[in-house]
Order: C-alpha cells, then sequence, then structure tokens
C-alpha cells in the first residue's frame, strides 16, 4: 500500500483555501498511485480554530467541507481532521476526529481521546474526550489504527495514563499507526517528537506515519517535520522543516508487524538543571542547531503573520541596537527588503556610532529608511510639562516620554502608508519590564519576544555568518537604551548571562528562589529578578502576539494573575 505524506499550511477559518489545497493534493496522490493519503490534525478547519469552534455556521461548514472532500475520494482515501458532533447531549459538543473518506463517503472517524491542556492548549475548553470503544479503520486490506497527536504521546505502559488509546487498539491487530497532528513548533520540540515517535513504533512493534502541519497561525509556527518510521524504530523518511512537503511510503505486509517480544521501554528523564549543569543546560539553548531553528521559525512566522492578515509591508524602529538590527535582518528576509522600512529617531542622547550602524545596517539589507529627529519633540513636551515637572529632577518619566514619542511617530507612518509596526523587544526585557508601556512594547507582532537577550546575539552572530549584515558594533557594544546621558542597560539589570539563566529556570523550569539559591545563584539577585518578573505581568498582557520559539512562552501559554503577593 502506498501512503502520501501530505505536510500543508493551512488557514484557520479559510475553508475554500483549506479545501482547495486538500483536494489538489489528494489528485496530485492519487497521479503518483498513491492508495491513502494523509492530511493534518483539523486541517479542514485549520489549528487552532479556538472559539470559532463555538459558532454553529463554522461547525456546518466543516461538516459540507468534509463532505466535498470525500465526494472527490474515489480509488483512493484520504485521512484528514475537523470538528464532529458529540450526540451525546452529557459530555461536550464536538469530538477532535480524524475522518477517513474513501469511495466518496465517510468509511471511518477515529476521536481523540487526550486532550491537551497545558500551555498553548486549551482543547477540552472544546471537545469531548473519545469515551467510545476503540476500532481500527480498514481499507484496501489494510488495518489503520488511526490516533491524533496528543494520543500517541503517552508510550504503552506511561502510568500517568489509566486509558492509553494505543493499548486499546493494539488489540485489535493493526498493520500501521497512523498519527495525525498539529503539534506547534519550540527549540526542543523536534527532538521530543522524534524520540516519543520512534519509542512507541518500539513499543507496538508496528509502523508510524506521522503528518504535521506547517505554518504560522498567529503566535504559534508549525515546523512540520513528518515522518515515517518503521516498527524496528528507525526513520525511514523525514519532511522538511518549515516548508510544504509531500511524500509517498510504500508500506509492505512484512514492515507491519515484528514478532518479536516487546521490548522494554524506559521513559526519559527530564532535564536537570542543578548547579553542576545550569550553565551547561543554559548554553545549549544558543547552540547553533537552535539558532537555526529559531531563525527559520521567526522567518516563517513573520512571513505567514502577513500573508494570511493580508499585509505586505512592515515598519520599526531602528536603534543601532543589536534587537532593532535582528528584527529588521528577519523581517526583510521574510518579506523582502523592498517591504521593510526602517525609522531612525535619535534623541539627544544617541550616540553617533548608534545612528552611524543602523544607516549602515540599512544600507546592507538595501531597506528603505528614513531619520527623524525626537529632539525638538521631546522639548516641546518638556515645555508643556515644567509647570508640573518644576523643580523635579530628570527620571523614567523623561526616558519614557521619548519612548512614546518615537511610538506615536511609528504608528503615524503605520497608519500613514499601511505598514504593520514589529516590536523588538526581547524575551529577557518582557521578562523584567524593561520597557515602556505605549512605547518600545507598542506593535503589531512581537518577533523576538520569545527569544533571551544572548540568543539575540547568536542569532546576529548566525545572520553574519556568511558576510556581515549587522554591524560588528551592535554585537560587541553595551546594550543600552540610550535615553539618558551614558546609559547602559548593566545600570538597571544584572549581566545578561546571569539574568537569562533565572529566567530560564523560573520561567521553563518553575523554579522557586529557594530553588534557585540553592543551585549557587545570588540570593539578593535571584529574588530581584523574580520580582521584577512578577509585578510586570500587567506589562506583558499589554503587548502585541509573541512569535512563539521556546516551550514555555510570554502570553497564552503562560498565565499569571496580575494581581498577587507570590515574590512581589
Amino acid at each position: 500500500m502506498k501512503i502520501a505524506l501530505a505536510q500543508l499550511n493551512y488557514r484557520v477559518g479559510d475553508f475554500t483555501l483549506n479545501v482547495s489545497r486538500i483536494l489538489e493534493t489528494i489528485e496530485k496522490a492519487q497521479s503518483q498511485q498513491a492508495d491513502v493519503v494523509v492530511f493534518a490534525e483539523l486541517s479542514v478547519c485549520g489549528y487552532p480554530p479556538r472559539d470559532f469552534l463555538e459558532f454553529n455556521d463554522f461547525i456546518r461548514r466543516c461538516d459540507e467541507a468534509v463532505a466535498l472532500i470525500a465526494s472527490h475520494c474515489h480509488g483512493i482515501a484520504a485521512i484528514v481532521g475537523a470538528p464532529s458532533a458529540n450526540p451525546d447531549s452529557k459530555g461536550k459538543p464536538l469530538y477532535n476526529t480524524a475522518f477517513l473518506l474513501a469511495d466518496g463517503k465517510i468509511l471511518a472517524k477515529a476521536h481523540k481521546t487526550l486532550l491537551p491542556n497545558y500551555d498553548v492548549f486549551d482543547e477540552y475548553r472544546y471537545f469531548e474526550p473519545n469515551r467510545l470503544p476503540y476500532a481500527v479503520a480498514e481499507y484496501k486490506g489494510f488495518r489503520f489504527a488511526v490516533t491524533i497527536c496528543e494520543d500517541l504521546w503517552n508510550i504503552a505502559d506511561n502510568p500517568l495514563y489509566i486509558r492509553n488509546p494505543m493499548d486499546e487498539l493494539a488489540k485489535l491487530n493493526p498493520d500501521v499507526i497512523i498519527n495525525i497532528a498539529a503539534s506547534p513548533f519550540n527549540y526542543r520540540q523536534a527532538e521530543i517528537r522524534r524520540n516519543i515517535l520512534t519509542r512507541n513504533a518500539l513499543a507496538y512493534n508496528l509502523p508510524i506515519v506521522y503528518v504535521n502541519q506547517v505554518g504560522g497561525q498567529t503566535e504559534l509556527i508549525f515546523d512540520g517535520g513528518s515522518m515515517v518510521v518503521d516498527s524496528k524504530g528507525e526513520i525511514v523518511e523525514n519532511l522538511k522543516e518549515f516548508e510544504e512537503d509531500f511524500y509517498i511510503y510504500e508500506l509492505q505486509i512484512a514492515d507491519c508487524k515484528l514478532q518479536n517480544a516487546k521490548p522494554e521501554i524506559t521513559q526519559p528523564k527530564p532535564p536537570n538543571i542543578g548547579s553542576s549543569s545550569n550553565l551547561q543546560i543554559f548554553k545549549s539553548l544558543s547552540s547553533r542547531e537552535t539558532i537555526r531553528l529559531i531563525h527559520s521559525a521567526l522567518i516563517l512566522g513573520i512571513r505567514d503573520y502577513f500573508g494570511k492578515m493580508g499585509f505586505s509591508k512592515a515598519i520599526l524602529g531602528l536603534s543601532g541596537g543589536i534587537d532593532s538590527a535582528v528584527t529588521l535582518a528577519l523581517a526583510s528576509t521574510a518579506l523582502g527588503n523592498e517591504n521593510v522600512r526602517a525609522i531612525l529617531l535619535p534623541s539627544q542622547f544617541s550616540s553617533d556610532h548608534s545612528i552611524a550602524d543602523a544607516i549602515t545596517l540599512a544600507e546592507n539589507m538595501k531597506v528603505q529608511y528614513d531619520i527623524i529627529p525626537i529632539v525638538d519633540t521631546f522639548h516641546s513636551f518638556e515645555k508643556t510639562l515644567q509647570l508640573q515637572f518644576a523643580g523635579l529632577p530628570f527620571d523614567l518619566a523623561e526616558e519614557n516620554i521619548q519612548a512614546r514619542i518615537r511610538a506615536v511617530i511609528l504608528m503615524a507612518l503605520s497608519n500613514k502608508f499601511g505598514y504593520i509596526l514589529l516590536n523588538t523587544s526581547n524575551k529577557s526585557e518582557a521578562a523584567v519590564g524593561y520597557g515602556t508601556l505605549y512605547g518600545d512594547m507598542c506593535g503589531g507582532l512581537s518577533v523576538l519576544g520569545d527569544v533571551y537577550k544572548t540568543q539575540v546575539y547568536e542569532l546576529a552572530r548566525f545572520i553574519n555568518e556568511a558576510e556581515e549584515i549587522i554591524p560588528l558594533n551592535s554585537i560587541t557594544k553595551p546594550p543600552s537604551a540610550e535615553l539618558r546621558p551614558d546609559q547602559k542597560d548593566s545600570d538597571s539589570l544584572p549581566d545578561y548571562e546571569i539574568l537569562d539563566q533565572v529566567l530560564y529556570a523560573y520561567i521553563e523550569h518553575c523554579k522557586g528562589p529557594e530553588e534557585l539559591i540553592s543551585e549557587g545563584f545570588d540570593e539578593i539577585v535571584v529574588k530581584r529578578i523574580l520580582r521584577l518578573v512578577n509585578t510586570n505581568e500587567y506589562k506583558r498582557y499589554q503587548t502585541p502576539p509573541i512569535l512563539r520559539v521556546s516551550p514555555k512562552a510570554f502570553g497564552m501559554g503562560r498565565r499569571m494573575p496580575i494581581v498577587g503577593k507570590y515574590l512581589s
């Protein structure tokens, strides 16, 4: 049997686009003598549809789309994902379903059992977990154990789940596991995904056909990485990362099930963030391979955010610093340099080298740039507020005025010319509130909001591997907001290598202050950093969507109260 893996880029709610792409791919698969073509989880409507699932009209259109796709399945079968109605009034109204379509009709359905309800996932809000008896789907003499994403993320004998879908399906003697997924990217996900799939192939002595989607959906980025794993746990084929792809796997009866005893499978241990290995683990976040993945993910995220929203042009403030430099380079690659406009907004505190670095970068990238000094505008604010500010020293208020002046100018240009303003704040700054609301924190999309400052430097070096695009001075000079004379980030924050280690352990691994102190971090530094993170939650509630590249990004995947006392 020939099974085609269709790794496509869908758009949430765009039934015309999604169905047309599915039908085109079915035709392509049939022309290459495929017997079955497999698409991703909720491919008909796009993932994640979120509260669209509460609209009856949305569900009706899903049903109509599935019926239309089925009508084109003659001589070939297709497995597609879509919501389906739950006839039991006691549960949630919908299932997350995989449909096997053949002979012009729905031949079989498989409902998702393990509904993720952590991090960015909220499926139990909408779907009822499968409680029906399991069944294998049959087509042309082959028996498919059809599963949906999370249902294959828990291997046999996992004590965390009383009811493991594959344990039940394995009793029905399937020939192959087919898993349709919507598994978003983070820089740990590809390795985790490979390990889970190979372990399951070994655990059940069955080959696995795994199909993921690709593309950006607001803050989520799907990297594809669909694959075929044989019953020995060997990867037969790994589809492209961050691109659409198509592959036909020829399944032989001999491949279907090894007759050896079931091997013992051990659960992987979680990474240790203890003092002896903390620095090593942290440095792995900035390895070249991790940075390459982040670079590719951010470019896809920018491109799809703009393309799927119907926009083409971006604008950003270019300061000569590392964050705006990396953002400009990523945006130019994603959208084309002709579609990016950089605005230099120097104040009386801007250094000559920062302006020169910004100009050099803009010229290297061949993007349009303008220089709009804000000195006179700032002085007009000082004059307006001179009575109220009389006798008071220059402080954060005047610094924030400068940031907000820049934001007003950038938003004015955005409105006038139809640009989307790109936010250039990094994760380290966002974590500790080192940014100005309605100033440098504004924008339509946050490109680096899930990238720690130390990773931003590595991104700059990665971008410069072939040639110096980002000026070396932007990478080597001490970072500064340049909002007062001789200002440096280190005046307000710990060294970024220390800051980022603490932030990573606290945000990604939920380490409390006592744990961090016991691992060798300075008590005063730890308590100061964690206090900054918690007391600046109100700022993060007002930031633009942040492209997610880590296992724990700010936004919908990290839900913290604004009003609270923990470490405040």
